[in-house]
Formats: structure tokens, C-alpha cells, sequence
């Protein structure tokens, strides 16, 4: 299919779930799953209008992957609305990383074990498929900086951080696969490959966010700026990754760190300039006051709301949100229409066991034993590991690890795996999501419920 083809088909189908997006929300599945069936539809299967092997086209995957990521965890990190102090954070820190490497472990292991594969390459594919996909848990990340829902921040967190937590081990496969394990190389992984990309990826991010963040309120203020300044999210987005790509630390990690460093300086406008026309019971803190950008009207900007520097900040994060909201929407589709087009090419029957145990077994273990002793419910922990989605970031190690020196033997076994267990987890998850969490809503309106009654009845 040509340009002009690619183009139709894309237009076509955006069309179509716009026009029905009123019967759509009613469905017992994610919009995501409607764009896989698309795929599948149009693929070799049924329509035969699309053919596509993902792995002859590893570079291109790699950097449409690379974008969606990029726009996906600036967002995640933008819509936390957390100090550092919140335990949130250390339930995300458990997840991202003993709960990741013990996912890395334990479908290694499996992936060993069943299917004979040698260990470093079993290695390779419980690395690739650990991270969970902060671009296709829109279902139970956290939406909008005012939600305070435990779960959701949990998920965000760890999608946010786990992108830039799993890569050191993929390069860690890569490495065993060449040979290349010696006491030298382990070393040189360890500082170069792990730890001064977790943390210069962080730093490098967060002081972008805070600095340019910082620069454009007071800019706005100075200059009472009431433009629509979408560029900004885009040259922060740019910015953390190239520069952090540049030091050789993670770019991932930046791109997340920049939206919490431009969240932070919301944080901290909003602790020194609450919105003076709230309430003083609405001011006492960054826990009560609003979001600054629920306090903005797109449609109703004036100079003189300019010059607060509350209301700038709420233009600066507002502008962001609805920028990047956009740009992830688009291309997360585009991506898994290409994902359901390419399934016939690369779904194998013994891939879905290995899924169906990452799903069930490996991932809630994991989280279980990575959550003792955290004092999280036992509903939640449950919960946490179910949500395990997987998606974009899979497919973008993938691709990493097909033009990494990953030979095209090899290519084609880890293929099998990676695209069966996302498109697996985008139907499963995408299907029971939603009565989960209607489930566990009911649960939290019932508790609250009985809280009041029992306040209420106390002398």
C-alpha cells in the first residue's frame, strides 16, 4: 500500500470511531481493542489490505515507538500530582523495579523451561515484556492531576518509571547473547548501562521541566500572555530526551522526569500563589487547592488574568495537557492499527501460553512478593497484578534489541513472543478492565458509605 493508501486507511478508521464514539463508551472494551480488530481486519486474515512485517521494518518501528513513548511519559509525569513525599511514590518505586526485575526472573524462567530457548535469549523476552505501558492503560492511569485514587497512581508510577528500568536489561540479554558476559563488561553494564541512566535520566528531566516550566509562567506573567502555547510541551518533550539521549542516560526516564518537574512547579506556584479568588479553606495546601488548570476557561482568557501567577501556570500546564492528550491519542492509534495488521505475521500458538502465565502467574507473584510488608490491601495487590498491560514499550525493545546486534533468527522467536503477549493483553485486559474496575468503585463508594454512617452515629 502506498502513501496515498496509508493515509485513507488511517483517515478512514479516525473517522469512523469519531462518528461512533457515542455507542463506543458503552462497549465492554477499550478503544484500543477496536483498533487492533481494524488491523486484524485489514490484514492477511480477512481484507488482505495491509501485509506487514514488523521486524524488516525494525528502524522505522523503533522510532514511531520511541515518539509514542516519549509523548506518553511526559503525560504520565505531568498528571502526577504528588510530592515526593507521598507514599505513592514508594509503592511505584516497588513496582518499577524489584517487581519489574522478578517479571524479568520469572518469564525467563518460563520462557526457558517450556520452550527449550537458551537462557540469555529467554532473558531477552521476560526483559522486553516486564515493563508495563503507560500508552495503553488509559483505563487505570491516573486521568487528570485532581485524582487521588491509590490504584491509578500506583500504575501511573511505575508505567512512567519502568520504561527507563527495563531497557538496562534488555542491554544485559544482548550482551550474554554476544558472548560478552565477562567480569569487565558486567561492570561497565552495571554503572554505564544502569545506574547512570536511571539517575542522570531523572535529574536531566526534572531540571528541564522545573527550569523551563519556571521560565515560561514567569514569562507569561511579565508579558500577561494569554497565546495558546502548545510548543512548549513539544520543546520540553524534545528537549529531555535529545539531551539525555546525548549523556547517554534514559531518555524515557527524562521525558517522564520533565512532565514531574513542570508539575512541580505548578506545586510550588500554587503553595506561594494560591488563587485568590478560592475560598481560605481551599488554600490551605497543594492537597486541597485545585489543579491551576481546572481554574483556567480556554475559551475565556484575558490580560488581566494573565498577571497572576497562578492562572499563567494553569495556561502553561493546560496548553500541555491538551497538546500531548492529542498527539498521544493519535499516534498510540495509528500504532496498534499497525500492530493488528501485522498479527498474522507473527502470532504463534505457543507465545499465547507464555502470555496467559505472564498474566495469571508471573506478573501478580511478583507484585505479591514486591509489595510484603507495604501495608497495601490485599484487593489492591490483587489488583496491581492483574493491570499488568503490556504494549508500545514492548514493541519499541523489541525493535531496540532487532537493530542491536539480535540476529534475524533470533528476531523472528522473540517477535513471536512480544507481538502475541501485547496483542493478548491489549484483548484480555481491554475486556476486563472495565467490570474490574466498576467492581472495585462500588467497593470504594461502599466503604466510604459506612465511614459516614459511623461518623455520623458518634456522639
Amino acid at each position: 500500500m502506498n502513501l496515498l493508501g496509508w493515509t485513507a486507511s488511517i483517515g478512514f478508521l479516525l473517522l469512523l470511531m469519531s462518528l461512533a464514539s457515542g455507542w463506543i463508551r458503552h462497549l465492554p472494551v477499550t478503544t484500543f481493542s477496536l483498533y487492533l480488530a481494524a488491523g486484524v481486519v485489514a490484514g492477511p486474515w480477512c481484507l488482505k489490505l495491509l501485509d506487514i512485517e514488523l521486524t524488516a521494518h525494525a528502524h522505522g518501528i523503533a522510532r514511531l515507538t520511541e515518539i509514542a513513548l516519549v509523548v506518553s511519559l511526559f503525560m504520565t509525569g505531568l498528571k502526577l500530582r504528588l510530592d515526593f513525599s507521598d507514599p505513592s511514590w514508594r509503592t511505584a518505586a516497588r513496582l518499577a523495579l524489584p517487581a519489574m526485575v522478578l517479571t524479568v526472573a520469572g518469564a525467563g524462567v518460563v520462557a526457558h523451561w517450556l520452550f527449550a530457548l537458551s537462557w540469555p535469549l529467554a532473558m531477552l523476552i521476560g526483559a522486553i515484556l516486564a515493563p508495563t505501558d503507560p500508552v495503553l492503560a488509559s483505563m487505570v492511569a491516573v486521568d487528570d492531576a485532581s485524582d487521588r485514587d491509590r490504584l491509578r497512581l500506583a500504575l501511573s508510577g511505575e508505567a512512567g518509571l519502568n520504561d527507563g528500568t527495563a531497557l538496562p536489561f534488555v542491554v544485559l540479554a544482548l550482551l550474554l547473547l554476544g558472548d560478552h558476559g565477562s567480569a569487565t563488561a558486567l561492570g561497565r553494564w552495571l554503572g554505564l548501562d544502569f545506574a547512570w541512566p536511571l539517575v542522570g535520566g531523572l535529574g536531566i528531566g526534572f531540571a528541564l521541566g522545573w527550569m523551563i516550566g519556571w521560565i515560561g509562567v514567569r514569562m507569561k506573567t511579565a508579558s500577561a500572555d494569554v497565546t495558546p502555547n502548545d510548543f512548549l510541551a513539544l520543546a520540553l518533550m524534545a528537549l529531555s530526551y535529545a539531551a539525555a539521549t546525548a549523556l547517554s542516560a534514559s531518555g524515557f526516564l527524562a521525558a517522564f522526569a520533565a512532565g514531574l518537574g513542570l508539575r512541580h512547579v505548578e506545586l510550588h506556584v500554587v503553595r506561594r500563589h494560591p488563587n485568590p479568588d478560592l475560598d481560605q479553606d481551599d488554600q490551605r495546601g497543594t492537597a486541597t487547592h485545585p489543579p491551576a488548570e481546572v481554574l483556567i476557561d480556554p475559551r475565556r482568557r484575558n490580560p488581566e488574568q494573565a498577571r497572576k501567577p497562578v492562572a499563567s501556570m494553569g495556561m502553561v500546564v493546560s496548553d500541555a495537557l491538551s497538546f500531548g492528550d492529542a498527539l498521544e491519542r493519535l499516534i498510540a492509534a495509528a500504532l496498534v492499527f499497525l500492530l493488528g495488521a501485522a498479527f498474522a505475521n507473527h502470532w504463534h500458538p505457543a507465545a499465547t501460553l507464555l502470555a496467559l502465565l505472564l498474566f495469571a502467574v508471573v506478573r501478580p507473584l511478583a507484585i505479591w512478593l514486591a509489595t510484603i510488608g507495604s501495608q497495601i490491601p490485599r484487593s489492591r495487590r490483587l489488583l496491581l497484578g492483574w493491570f499488568g498491560i503490556r504494549g508500545i514499550g514492548s514493541l519499541n525493545y523489541l525493535a531496540y534489541a532487532a537493530t542491536h546486534g539480535l540476529g534475524s533468527a533470533a528476531t523472528s522467536v522473540v517477535a513471536e513472543f512480544v507481538i502475541t503477549t501485547v496483542v493478548l493483553s491489549i484483548v484480555l485486559h481491554g475486556i476486563t478492565t472495565p467490570p474490574l474496575m466498576a467492581w472495585r468503585q462500588a467497593g470504594l463508594h461502599r466503604r466510604s458509605a459506612s465511614r459516614s454512617v459511623n461518623t455520623a452515629r458518634k456522639p
